[in-house]
């Protein structure tokens, strides 16, 4: 009985790591620019091949400012971005780099050839 016990307790206390990591986070924009994105689209590098826009993943269709958003149908690389920026600027990030179940950010000084 005893033993059947211990047993019982080295396999939850191993298990327990394995419950930690939970299920996969996927792959996600953090908006760190000053203002709300109401458009992400992503294209590989140099294509102009845009893809759906990615702010419908999100509750409210937006991914606010230090928000984060889950990115849906793209395979870890690199790719150009095109960022609509709620009611002023349309812009684009060049050559991001895109892994695995991660996050990756676009900031401020990220963003380039903007157009009102």
């Amino acid at each position: 009985m005893l033993r059947a016990l211990l047993a019982g307790i080295v396999l939850i206390a191993a298990s327990g790591p394995l419950l930690a990591q939970g299920k996969p986070k996927g792959i996600r924009l953090w908006n760190l620019t000053s203002t709300t994105i109401s458009g992400f689209q992503l294209s590989p590098v140099g294509k102009h091949a845009w893809g759906p826009n990615q702010t419908l993943n999100d509750k409210d269709k937006e991914v606010d400012h230090d928000e984060r958003v889950l990115i849906k149908g793209i395979e870890p690389g690199r790719y150009d971005a095109k960022v609509d920026l709620r009611g002023t600027k349309e812009c684009f990030v060049y050559d991001i780099e895109i892994k695995t179940e991660e996050v990756f950010s676009i900031g401020d000084n990220d963003l380039q050839d903007c157009s009102n």
